[in-house]
C-alpha cells in the first residue's frame, strides 16, 4: 500500500490524526523538503528517503520518484509518500496516483491542510470574509507567465476571484504581478507575501500588487513564500494573532534529554518560539547496573520513608520494581517524599500520592519539611548517581538512618552540535547542573556570552556561575512551568 499523504503547511501540529496514525505503521517514508522534520518522528524506525525539490534543484526527477514508489511497494512494504500541504494541491499527487494505478499498486489519499488557506490564516488573513471576499482562487506561481502557451487563463483569473493565492511564486513575482495588472487587477490592490508560514520563523510583508516585486527584492524575501492578493489583506492589522504571541521570533535552545525535551519544547512553541532541541544528557543505567537499587528494593518493607529527587528517579525505581514482579503496594509500609511537583506528578502515575512536597523545590526545602519527622527513621533516597550530598548529610544529622542508591546516571550527549548555529540563538535553557556541564563540555562556555541563559533554579544557575556565566533568567518555581514563566517575563 502507498499512502499519498499531506504533511500540512509547516506547523507539525497541523498534521491530521489519521496521518499520524498511518505514519506509525510505515515501513518506508518518502518525503519532500516542506515536510516538517518533527513529523518524521512518528514513523519510528521506518526507512526515510528524502526526495525534496527546490528551485533549480531536484534530488530525484518526478519519473524517478514514481518508480521508487512502485519498487518499494512491490517489495511488500507499506509506503508513505509525505508531501508538504495537501498532495492534490500542486503536490503532483494525482500523477503519482495514476502511475501507481497503472502499475497495479494500491494507494490511499490522506489529505493535508493546504498552505493556501493555513498560511494566510496564520498571518491573520482570511481568504474569504463577509462583505469583502466571497470567492478565492489558488494558482500556481511556478509556471512562467511569459511562456508562449500559459495554462493559466490570466484574462479570466485576474478579476474573477476576490482573493488570489499564488503558491511557489516568488521567483516569478514580477511577471505574475504584471500579468494581473495587465488583465485588469488594480495596481493598488492590497497584497501580502508570507514566508515560512505557520512556523515561528514566519515573515509577513504587506504591500500592494504594483509594489510587491520591488518590496520582496528590497526585503530579500526568499522561497518558500505565498503571495496573497485581495482586500482581505487589510484585515491582518486587526486579525493577526500568531506573531502576537509573547515569544514569537525568539529562537530557544532546549538542552534536556531527548525523551524529556518535548514537554518544555511544546510549552515554548505554544508561546510562539522557534525551539531547537539539543539534548546534552542521556539517562542510563547506574555504574553498578542497579545493584544497590535492587538490594534496597529487596529490603523495601523495612524503610520508613522513600525519597525521590526527580521524575527520572521515580521512573527507574518503578521499572526495577516491575522486574521483581512488584508494584506500588511494595511501598505500603513507607511514607513518600519528593522534591518537586514534577516528581510528584510522575509518582502519581504509579498510583502513589506524595506525603511530602516541600514549598521550595530543592533539597534544602525538603530537609526543612522533614526535620521534625525522620529522627530514628530508616530512609531510602533513590536519585541520580551523581548528585549533591546535602540531603543525606543533613538527614543523618537529624538522626535518620539513610541509604542512598543510584536509580540512574546521566551521561553526555551532544549529537547534533554541528547542525546548530549558536550565533542565531536568543536563549539557551538549562534544567539541571548536568545539562550545563555537558553543554559546556560539548561546545564551550564562550557561545553563552552572546545569548541569554535560563536556569530552572538557583542550583543550576550556580553551576553556570562556576563556568563564568551569570544566568540571565532564573525560575522562581523550580519546574518546567516556572522556567517558561520566567522566560516569558523578559518579553512582557
Amino acid at each position: 500500500m502507498v499512502y499519498l499523504m499531506g504533511a500540512g503547511p509547516g506547523d507539525a501540529g497541523l498534521l491530521t490524526v489519521k496521518a499520524r496514525e498511518i505514519l506509525k505503521t510505515a515501513d518506508v517514508v518518502i518525503y519532500d523538503r516542506l515536510a516538517d522534520e518533527k513529523i518524521l518522528k512518528y514513523a519510528n524506525d521506518a526507512e526515510k528517503i528524502y526526495v525534496g525539490k527546490s528551485a533549480g534543484q531536484h534530488t530525484l526527477a518526478q519519473t524517478e520518484i514514481n518508480k521508487l514508489l512502485v519498487d518499494k511497494a512491490k517489495s511488500g512494504k507499506n509506503i508513505v509518500r509525505l508531501k508538504g500541504g495537501d498532495p492534490f494541491v500542486f503536490g503532483r499527487g494525482g500523477e503519482e496516483a495514476l502511475f501507481l494505478r497503472e502499475n497495479g499498486v494500491d494507494f490511499e489519499i490522506i489529505p493535508g491542510v493546504t498552505s493556501a488557506i493555513a498560511v494566510p490564516a496564520y498571518a491573520g488573513i482570511p481568504v474569504t470574509h463577509r462583505g469583502i471576499a466571497t470567492s478565492f482562487a489558488v494558482v500556481t506561481g511556478h509556471e512562467d507567465p511569459a511562456k508562449s502557451e500559459s495554462s493559466i487563463r490570466w484574462d479570466k483569473i485576474s478579476t474573477a476571484a476576490d482573493t488570489l493565492i499564488f503558491l511557489m511564486g516568488i521567483a516569478n513575482l514580477a511577471k505574475i504581478t504584471a500579468k494581473l495588472i495587465e488583465n485588469g487587477r488594480a495596481g493598488n490592490t492590497p497584497a501580502a507575501v508570507i514566508r515560512n508560514g505557520t512556523k515561528p520563523a514566519q515573515e509577513v510583508l504587506i504591500t500592494t500588487l504594483e509594489n510587491a516585486a520591488a518590496d520582496v527584492e528590497k526585503n530579500k524575501i526568499a522561497p518558500p513564500a505565498i503571495f496573497v492578493v485581495g482586500e482581505v489583506v487589510n484585515l491582518r492589522e486587526n486579525l493577526k494573532w500568531f506573531d502576537n504571541k509573547i515569544l514569537f521570533g525568539r529562537k530557544i535552545l532546549v538542552t534536556r534529554t531527548r525523551e524529556q525535551a518535548s514537554k518544555l519544547s511544546a510549552k515554548l512553541e505554544n508561546l510562539g518560539a522557534e525551539v531547537i532541541e539539543f539534548p546534552t544528557i542521556k539517562i542510563a543505567a547506574p555504574t553498578d547496573n542497579f545493584k544497590s537499587l535492587d538490594a534496597a528494593i529487596s529490603d523495601i518493607k523495612n524503610f520508613d520513608w522513600v525519597i525521590f529527587t526527580s521524575a527520572n528517579g521515580v521512573e527507574k525505581f518503578f521499572e526495577r520494581l516491575k522486574i521483581f514482579k512488584l508494584d506500588a503496594r511494595a511501598l505500603g509500609n513507607a511514607k513518600v517524599a519528593v522534591i518537586g511537583s514534577a516528581t510528584a506528578d510522575k509518582l502519581s502515575e504509579f498510583g502513589i500520592m506524595a506525603d511530602i512536597i516541600p514549598a521550595e523545590f530543592r533539597a534544602e526545602g525538603l530537609i526543612d519539611a522533614l526535620k521534625n519527622l525522620v529522627a530514628g527513621k530508616k530512609i531510602l533516597i533513590a536519585r541520580a548517581e551523581v548528585a549533591r550530598d546535602i540531603l543525606p548529610i543533613e538527614l543523618k544529622k537529624i538522626g535518620a538512618e539513610v541509604t542512598v542508591t543510584a536509580a540512574y546516571k546521566t551521561i553526555a550527549a551532544a549529537e547534533n552540535a554541528g547542525d546548530i548555529n549558536f550565533n542565531e540563538l536568543d536563549i539557551v535553557t538549562f534544567t539541571s547542573s548536568s545539562t550545563v556541564e555537558n553543554f559546556i563540555a560539548a561546545v564551550g562556555a564562550e557561545v553563552l556570552s552572546k545569548v541569554k541563559t535560563a536556569a530552572i533554579g538557583p542550583v543550576t544557575a550556580g553551576t553556570l556561575k562556576k563556568f563564568g556565566v551569570e544566568a540571565d533568567i532564573v525560575a522562581q518555581e523550580f519546574t518546567i512551568a516556572g522556567l517558561v514563566d520566567a522566560i516569558t517575563k523578559i518579553n512582557r
